[in-house]
């Protein structure tokens, strides 16, 4: 019997894809990649429409986990309904990834996310009430994003996106970012106050 390979077989600071399969959704037919990865110690997957490998301008999403919207349809934030239109946008054409990154609460964690939560009951906005809890507004990195790209053989991207700090750090670890594909979902009368600190304090480019 084969012996499982796992993230201790990778190598210091290594990502590898460790297993494939077909991923049907009700959006559209995808595979779905899975990594063994010592660069962070958690578990990201890739999800991937046609061939992907030696191709330029791949129509590209890096989603940041987040429980609260992808699972429990939460309307404090719109990350449910831009995890959704980016499935649907990519299933429409003939190749594209989302990148589905353990990166809840922009890093932080679930338990302090619900504590940031509720500090923002109390009148804190999403930076004040992260600083309060004694971290920076956005701990997310994208240096396994970036490594996913690779091992996925893909040449350039284009990035789906509204967060201009994505696309620099991508550029920082490599990736060749040819454009930017605006993407705005999922306003309601409930996040109103969290997108007008995204735009406002976190720049990202929200109409």
């Amino acid at each position: 019997m084969a012996r499982e390979k796992n993230c201790e077989e990778c190598g210091k600071n290594d990502l590898q894809i460790i297993a494939k399969a077909k991923l049907p959704t009700e959006y559209g037919n995808f595979s779905i990649f899975a990594f063994c990865n010592n660069m962070d110690q958690k578990e990201h997957v890739a999800i991937v429409k046609g061939k992907v490998a030696g191709k330029n301008n791949v129509p590209l999403r890096i989603h940041s986990e987040c429980l609260t919207g992808d699972v429990f349809h939460s309307l404090r934030c719109d990350c449910r309904a831009q995890l959704d239109a980016a499935l649907k946008k990519i299933a429409r054409l003939p190749r594209g990834v989302v990148i589905y990154m353990r990166q809840e609460g922009r890093g932080i964690g679930l338990t302090n996310k619900i504590r940031a939560y509720e500090l923002q009951d109390k009148g804190y906005d999403t930076v004040q009430a992260n600083l309060a809890l004694g971290f920076p507004s956005d701990m997310r990195n994208y240096d396994v994003a970036a490594a996913i790209i690779k091992q996925l053989k893909i040449r350039s991207i284009a990035l789906i996106t509204n967060n201009p700090d994505k696309i620099g750090k991508l550029l920082n670890y490599g990736v060749i970012v040819k454009k930017r594909i605006p993407h705005e979902f999922g306003k309601t009368k409930y996040n109103r106050a969290y997108l007008a600190v995204k735009k406002k304090k976190m720049m990202h480019l929200l109409s």
